[in-house]
């Protein structure tokens, strides 16, 4: 599939195994498997457009903070990923763009090609998307800087609101490179939304400075 190709709505069939996999398999295993923690859930998006932004250690990421939102929403959310990794082959670039829905993002764009055409034309259509801001997989619980890509997407869309999110042990439940998933505590944690303010540095260090607070509160001894 070529850069900048705009993903078209997936088929009957296809929005039927999404469906499928949703219900059968994701929402089963974060509820059960992982038994997440949420908290301020009341933060999350309850209808789009709107952005996720959150800390990135495994592939359990994505799942995981699509089954946290209302299944109703399953249609409109939209996890942008590398296009290098996830269509790298035929099966797998069929799995990402029509069952888990994402839009892939090329990280090496040609000269005038427009990487963050897609991500800005599926919040105009009221999407909900998800973004790692550290670009890749990390070390478990260890916060990476965050690339500017977010920036320059808030900029194009100032009307639409941020929401960190902080995801702690799902780097232990399925690390980097790991093929076999340990269950493990997960916490999520969901931060007040952070508006674009007109200054990129500014925009960058509020949200950075919004995710570390998150993750501090997830190591405070003392819950509410």
């Amino acid at each position: 599939m070529p850069s900048g190709t705009a993903i078209t709505e997936a088929p009957a069939p296809a929005r039927l195994l999404r469906e499928a996999f949703f219900l059968g398999v994701v929402r089963p295993l974060v509820a059960i498997v992982l038994g997440v923690n949420l908290r301020h859930g009341e933060r999350l998006p309850i209808e789009g457009p709107a952005i996720l932004l959150a800390n990135h250690n495994s592939h359990l990421d994505t799942l995981t903070l699509m089954a946290l939102l209302p299944h109703r929403l399953l249609p409109r959310i939209r996890p942008v990923a590398a296009l290098d990794y996830f269509l790298k082959t035929r099966w797998l670039a069929w799995f990402a763009t029509r069952v888990i829905g994402i839009i892939p993002l090329d990280r090496r764009p040609k000269p005038g090609s427009d990487p963050l055409a897609e991500p800005e034309a599926a919040l105009a259509r009221g999407d909900i998307l998800i973004l790692f801001p550290e670009g890749s997989r990390g070390a478990p619980e260890r916060l990476q800087a965050f690339k500017t890509g977010i920036a320059h997407l808030a900029k194009r869309r100032p009307d639409v609101p941020v929401v960190p999110v902080f995801l702690h042990g799902l780097g232990k439940a399925l690390p980097k490179d790991a093929f076999l998933l340990v269950p493990f505590f997960v916490d999520v944690f969901v931060g007040e939304p952070v508006a674009w303010t007109g200054d990129r540095t500014d925009f960058m260090a509020r949200l950075e400075r919004a995710m570390h607070a998150l993750a501090e509160e997830c190591r405070a001894p003392a819950w509410d």
